[in-house]
């Protein structure tokens, strides 16, 4: 009797394992960049968003392949790259959508920082963002719309 329960507590020891390295953690920066992008798209300073891109760019580069798989990997820097190569802000909040929800995608399967994550979304851009708190800063509309959306999910 004693043996069936090692194995069985053995089993269980084996399947946390399991489900605990379904979500990896990833190195800091490349959310603190994807906020950092975010927040220049709320102040509407193209420059400062293209700046950050570049730099989330690099920090995408040099976190390990176990941590960033290279398909999230390719998505992301794809999206960063495209908008850190323009100064128009309006091709940027276009390009931030398709970003953010190829980042909301990799938080969901990844630990991505310490905290919450809190994915908004807009009704008027029809598009999503992440935040690290639950007050609401559009960076599709800046100040022109500002408080416009909700918090959809909060991911863990």
């Amino acid at each position: 009797m004693k043996k069936i329960f090692f194995i069985v507590a053995f089993i269980a020891a084996g399947l946390v394992q399991t489900f605990a390295l379904d979500r990896l953690p990833l190195h800091i920066d490349v959310l603190t960049h994807y906020y950092a992008i975010k927040d220049a798209l709320v102040a509407s300073k193209a420059d400062l968003a293209a700046t950050h891109a570049a730099q989330f760019v690099k920090a995408a580069g040099s976190v390990d392949a176990k941590n960033l798989p290279d398909a999230n990997r390719a998505l992301l820097v794809k999206d960063a790259s495209a908008i850190a190569s323009t100064k128009d802000l309006k091709k940027q909040r276009e390009l931030f959508s398709a970003f953010s929800e190829n980042m909301a995608a990799l938080a969901k399967v990844t630990m991505l920082g310490h905290g919450d994550i809190y994915k908004a979304y807009c009704p008027m851009k029809k598009a999503s963002w992440l935040s690290k708190e639950p007050a609401i800063k559009n960076p599709y509309y800046g100040n022109a719309m500002l408080t416009c959306g909700k918090v959809v999910e909060t991911i863990k």
